[in-house]
């Protein structure tokens, strides 16, 4: 009961790496339920940055060394995000004469989002009011050369930093040319060709 209640997550593997319990915080990295990871081996799931590594842990764990393992590994998560972490192997029984199962921890050290294969859709005018942000506008500039009001390139751009996750005017003009909606390499700033 307390494992399925840890938010790190976490499963328990049999000495090949075959999962043999996961909790929901671990399933939820994969998107499946918890049971469904059963008999998965763990190294499908994260893929190793290098092959080396889990080579020496293999190896020490075939001369019953009973140190703790660190595999660096990335995934896709369910989103679509590539994401970059740590599994921690730590061999675990009752005696040092018998097989050991692995408990597997995963942190998650972070992600990139998805890359987008065209770029984003926005209205002409969003495009536009971005591409004067980016020039160094102010709202009130915005609104004249846009023939908006304040209120109304305002409006637009909490629609866009809501709908993008923008934090501030900055990292929405830098979403807009990650995006594609910005052409790349050009001033003053304008909308990218469609």
């Amino acid at each position: 009961m307390v494992f399925d209640r840890v938010s790190v997550p976490i499963a328990v593997c049999d000495v090949y790496g075959a999962v043999l319990l996961a909790n929901p915080a671990m399933a939820a990295e994969c998107g499946t339920p918890p049971g469904r990871l059963r008999g998965r081996d763990v190294l499908e799931l994260f893929r190793p940055q290098e092959a080396t590594q889990v080579e020496r842990i293999a190896e020490a764990l075939r001369l019953r060394h009973r140190s703790r393992y660190q595999v660096s590994v990335r995934w896709q998560a369910p989103d679509g995000a590539e994401r970059h972490g740590e599994l921690t192997a730590d061999p675990v029984s009752d005696t040092v004469e018998e097989t050991p199962t692995l408990l597997v921890m995963l942190r998650v050290l972070g992600d990139r989002e998805a890359p987008e294969r065209r770029p984003a859709k926005v209205a002409p005018i969003e495009a536009r009011v971005l591409a004067l942000l980016a020039g160094g506008a102010t709202t009130a500039r915005a609104a004249r050369e846009t023939g908006l009001t304040v209120d109304g390139v305002n409006y637009h751009l909490r629609r866009l930093s809501a709908r993008w996750d923008a934090a501030n005017r900055t990292e929405l003009v830098a979403r807009a040319y990650a995006k594609g909606v910005l052409a790349p390499g050009v001033w003053p700033p304008e909308p990218a060709s469609p």
